[in-house]
């Protein structure tokens, strides 16, 4: 099977300075999987293509999978959410990344765009969710990007509850929360609203109205994701979005949605994206 080598940096959870790798795997999320488990205590911050040079003699023959390269200085040390990193050239751009939330500028929505870490990712999306008032729908965007498919699906469940969603995720958390190929939505109809989990790992409050926007920042400093002037997120560097080392590739994924009766409900054709 065709492995593509990738140049990674690498943060370490003792401290230290960020080191790179390049590593082989069948697609990215694998050679990220194949560097972090071969350097222990270590996460990825950044990653692109490896150029010839790092890739080893006898890589022809399968003897190699992973070789150093050296330091990465200019890289910030942020643990991004599995799915998407800075491309690792550009990567210095994602200065000042944190955690934190913030209102985005919208001519008739209330936007409210929250980030956080790795590690909390999961408790932030979910913790929303258990919160909420209501809950209706669940959405899954396949985005164009998926294997460079080059078009967008659109899988949708029947009304539902937040019962229902929270354990339909649960279920599935790795695969889709890890997956940066993927969108979710949550529909909250009483109050013309949606929660979503972006393609880019933050969390989204979008409302017509705003009947929950004390809710939703008190629910967000509960889930010590504190208020900030600037949010610095993944999307507004160069960067990549993958999927995770033994996640289910876009014809699996469509298969298994569709046995949990999700309904493939919209296909759209758009141009083919990078990354």
């Amino acid at each position: 099977m065709t492995r593509t080598w990738y140049r990674i940096a690498l943060g370490h959870t003792g401290g230290g300075p960020p080191t790179v790798v390049a590593a082989a795997g069948e697609h990215m999320g694998a050679a990220i999987a194949i560097a972090e488990r071969r350097v222990p205590g270590s996460f990825a911050i950044a990653v692109e293509l490896a150029p010839d040079s790092d890739i080893p003699l006898g890589e022809s023959l399968g003897k190699s999978s992973i070789v150093e390269v050296g330091a990465a200085s200019e890289v910030p040390v942020y643990h991004w959410p599995a799915g998407v990193l800075p491309q690792l050239s550009r990567a210095a751009a994602a200065g000042g990344v944190r955690r934190g939330w913030t209102v985005r500028p919208h001519e008739s929505l209330l936007v409210i765009e929250a980030q956080t870490d790795a590690g909390h990712l999961t408790d932030l999306f979910m913790g929303i969710i258990e919160r909420l008032p209501s809950a209706d729908n669940l959405e899954v965007r396949m985005q164009e990007h998926f294997e460079d498919a080059g078009r967008a699906e659109v899988w949708l469940t029947s009304r539902v509850d937040a019962r229902w969603i929270l354990r339909f995720l649960d279920d599935h958390d790795v695969e889709l929360f890890g997956n940066g190929h993927l969108e979710l939505s949550i529909y909250v109809r009483a109050h013309r609203a949606t929660l979503r989990l972006t393609e880019h790992k933050t969390v989204v409050w979008l409302a017509d109205a705003r009947a929950l926007e004390a809710d939703v920042k008190r629910w967000l400093g509960e889930l010590a994701v504190p208020p900030v002037e600037a949010l610095v997120t993944v999307k507004d560097v160069p960067h990549f979005h993958y999927r995770g080392a033994h996640s289910r590739d876009r014809k699996k994924l469509g298969e298994e949605l569709y046995r949990q009766r999700l309904r493939r409900v919209d296909t759209r054709k758009v141009g083919t994206a990078n990354g």
